[in-house]
């Protein structure tokens, strides 16, 4: 389990090269060497302090043992600015970084390269606006104690480090709730000797460790192919996946590949019903006399029918995967499902779609027709196309030779066309006509379609043949037409030449 702890007393210092080094490292090029100031910038300081209390964690503090980082390789460990892997300051692989455990802590050298982030870095601590350190770790097996000082305060000690994954140069030295997460093995232990005492601390740290202690239960669970349940939601003889988990993946969110986003999504408990949905209506608020009964008037509101269904997959892991205790195996797990989920919504929704009636065109201006005339001004609107189709649009010129799309940051393809975003789905889903055409659905696809959904997914570990195994998974939901005259379905076959 992956951690980050903040160092406050990490005693950093900015360095400009000396005359020497400057001489040492200089060539027959004296003017390049010596007029750039930034060559030879060096950081140093301490990104561990041994000993030294952190601040409050939610009901315990932390300390590190002078011991904690016997035998822990440290060849491969980066600093970064701000946990950032974009923004890489030193390594110790390529001589740039330089750490040493001494009596006070852990400390560090670092010769920072000539890039804009790392010359910012540097001036920050110059100017002592910038004065801490961080450091992410991961714990050893029993790695860690839990116990009271004089006080009666509950201390952390972490007294054997597995990993050392970077050091950063850190703003703020804050601790947010990723920061702060343990491995809740030595605090349970701990809390079982002493549960009367220290009811505020059991809450405390189980609320906030709840879903990481179900990961860690549901990553076992993987690990040991099925055999370990202990903390796990289970119905029947599957297994829950817990919601850290699965809800990044239904929420939908900078989720570029699927259709799904541009959707309305309700989270429904039952497996069938009617959900009411509002759609882009006419609707108008009546007049009323005083005590008088407010009359019919179309609020707006469709009853959708949903009718969830059962859908299954497989999550195929390799048993190289699951012995490597490196390997972050639930991260795994999750990207695959996002695929599954990718792939079952994209090829649903478009077969809903395809169930519109085809309009062929052959120019922009169609489209613009369709925007002007066939679909309400009010609605959303999106292009929905293949590959072929896009990279037609791409290529689009007007009468002066500029490209027709617009740039639109906000848009999956970063392209828009007459104002509307523009989403590409792949040729292999949503192939061309077969009269050679391009597909294209405009509209609001949020009024045209619902997803209704069962948050929760089941897995059961199964051999799937002789060679491979992995995870059977269970998702829950249903597609269904809100209002099919909130898109269009074109066809698009170019003209021999294109209206400009």
């Amino acid at each position: 389990m992956k951690e980050k702890r903040f160092t406050t007393k990490a005693e950093l210092r900015a360095d400009e090269p000396t005359d020497n080094e400057t001489a040492d490292t200089s060539t027959d090029n004296t003017d390049t060497d010596t007029n750039d100031d930034s060559k030879g910038k060096t950081l140093s300081g301490y990104a561990v302090v041994f000993n030294s209390p952190s601040k409050d964690l939610g009901g315990f503090t932390e300390v590190v043992s002078p011991k904690a980082f016997d035998g822990v390789d440290l060849s491969n460990v980066l600093m970064l600015a701000n946990h950032d892997y974009s923004q890489v300051l030193a390594s110790v692989k390529a001589g740039t970084l330089k750490l040493a455990v001494d009596d006070k802590g852990l400390h560090f050298d670092a010769t920072l390269p000539n890039t804009s982030f790392a010359n910012d870095v540097y001036e920050e601590v110059s100017s002592g606006n910038v004065d801490s350190a961080s450091f992410s770790f991961a714990v050893a097996q029993d790695g860690d104690t839990f116990t009271k000082d004089d006080s009666g305060k509950v201390v952390r000690t972490i007294n054997s480090v597995k990993s050392l994954f970077d050091v950063s140069v850190v703003a703020v030295p804050a601790y947010d709730s990723t920061s702060v997460a343990v491995d809740s093995r030595s605090y349970e232990k701990f809390m079982n000797q002493t549960k009367e005492e220290n009811t505020n601390m059991e809450k405390t740290i189980i609320d906030n460790t709840k879903e990481k202690t179900e990961t860690r239960s549901f990553e076992n669970y993987i690990r040991s192919e099925g055999e370990q349940r202990d903390g796990l939601t289970t119905e029947g003889n599957t297994a829950v996946v817990p919601s850290e988990v699965v809800t990044p993946i239904f929420e939908y969110k900078q989720n570029d590949a699927n259709l799904g986003r541009f959707a309305t999504v309700k989270t429904v408990s039952a497996p069938s019903g009617v959900y009411p949905i509002s759609t882009n209506s006419n609707a108008i608020l009546a007049t009323k006399d005083e005590l008088a009964t407010i009359a019919d008037v179309d609020a707006g509101i469709t009853g959708v029918n949903f009718k969830v269904a059962t859908r299954a997959g497989k999550i195929f892991i390799s048993q190289e995967i699951a012995d490597d205790s490196e390997v972050p195996i639930v991260s795994e797990v999750q990207g695959q499902l996002q695929k599954l989920v990718n792939n079952t919504d994209n090829t649903n929704i478009v077969a809903l779609l395809k169930k519109i009636t085809k309009t062929p065109i052959t120019s922009v201006d169609d489209i613009k027709k369709a925007f002007n005339v066939d679909l309400d001004p009010a609605l959303n609107k999106i292009i929905i196309t293949n590959q072929g189709g896009y990279n037609y649009l791409d290529q689009l010129k007007d009468s002066e030779g500029r490209y027709m799309l617009q740039t639109d940051p906000t848009a999956p393809t970063g392209s828009a066309l007459l104002g509307a975003p523009i989403v590409v789905v792949p040729s292999t889903l949503l192939p061309d006509e077969t009269d050679g055409s391009f597909p294209l659905f405009v509209g609001d696809l949020s009024q045209y379609l619902a997803i209704f959904k069962r948050n929760q997914v089941t897995t059961n570990w199964q051999q799937f043949d002789s060679y491979s195994q992995g995870l059977a998974v269970v998702v829950r939901n249903c597609y269904s037409v809100i209002d099919d005259k909130a898109m269009v379905y074109l066809t698009l076959a170019p003209a021999t030449t294109p209206a400009k």
